[in-house]
């Protein structure tokens, strides 16, 4: 027999969903057989698949150790390049500075990515040691978009986070450089089409069936020659929203190879620059009113911030 005690990583979901992530190689049908068989309790208890797990709950598997790791994929730390640099860390969140030609998520190349990274780093810390909750971020920038992420260590760090950016609590603006001149601010509300097989979105007046709405503020800062600097602020977080956003009016971000034109820049030129935190409650209000700040100056690209010190175990 194995017991698990619920951590605050677990509470909150329901006892057959976590099931289905603890003992990941097994099918519903296995999961809610041996629940109806008590073969799994709560609290040594018959349990429903319903049940909401709480905090120093016991979850009991009458089932043979072989049994378990037959249905178990068991966590293996990997040898992992750190290519992030670390801009703030406390025991719920993490804030990090992605480089440019880092994607944020994994993908099906299997290339490096912010996510994998950021387990790796907290595996070797020994702070990634959840049953069920992988570290996860909360905001996605663009491979070739630099700038301030957002990471979440545990559930509850996950689900605030995510609703504060949902409620659009959480502040989140960026510095770009367009071509063209801007002399006053920029509200921009549109809507946006997204074409996944070319991963591409384009920027209609119109509301369609299939579109989503995008708005946009853009409060100009200085001249550069033939281009102008932008503070950006958005309110809506919707896939390439303000590099299509600013090219529908004219003006496209230096170096976007997607949706501007050919100039001497290498990448496009957009920084996540600030966050400013709301919306948290409970034992993560701490968090509330504090700005991060990622000046455009340390923007660097992915071999810039390689780092020669492998994290492994």
């Amino acid at each position: 027999m194995k017991e698990i005690r619920i951590t605050k990583n677990e509470e909150g979901q329901r006892l057959d969903r976590f099931l289905k992530k603890y003992l990941n190689k097994a099918n519903n049908s296995f999961i809610y057989k041996m629940l109806r068989k008590k073969n799994i309790k709560l609290n040594g208890s018959k349990a429903e698949p319903d049940a909401v797990l709480k905090k120093d709950d016991m979850v009991q598997l009458f089932l043979a150790d072989d049994t378990i790791d037959k249905f178990r994929d068991k966590k293996t730390l990997k040898e992992t390049d750190i290519h992030f640099e670390l801009v703030y860390e406390d025991d719920n969140i993490l804030i990090v500075n992605k480089p440019i030609g880092l994607s944020t998520q994994p993908d099906k190349t299997g290339r490096e990515n912010l996510v994998d990274q950021i387990k790796g780093y907290l595996d070797a810390k020994e702070e990634n040691i959840s049953f069920t909750f992988k570290p996860a971020v909360c905001n996605r920038l663009d491979k070739n978009t630099s700038g301030l992420v957002i990471a979440a260590k545990n559930y509850d760090a996950l689900k605030q986070a995510n609703k504060a950016i949902r409620e659009r609590k959480i502040k989140k603006y960026y510095l770009a450089k367009v071509h063209g001149h801007i002399k006053e601010n920029l509200d921009l509300k549109d809507h946006l089409i997204k074409n996944d097989r070319k991963n591409m979105v384009r920027i209609v007046n119109e509301e369609t069936e299939d579109s989503k709405t995008v708005i946009t503020y853009a409060r100009p800062l200085k001249r550069e020659g033939k281009y102008t600097w932008l503070e950006v602020e958005i309110e809506t977080g919707r896939a390439h929203q303000i590099r299509a956003h600013l090219a529908s009016i004219g003006h496209p971000l230096a170096g976007d190879k997607k949706y501007g034109k050919k100039d001497n820049e290498k990448y496009q030129v957009l920084h996540a620059y600030k966050l400013v935190l709301d919306g948290f409650e409970g034992n993560l209000s701490y968090l509330n009113g504090m700005e991060i700040i990622s000046d455009i100056s340390e923007r660097k690209t992915l071999g810039e911030v390689k780092n020669e010190n492998k994290i492994s175990r």
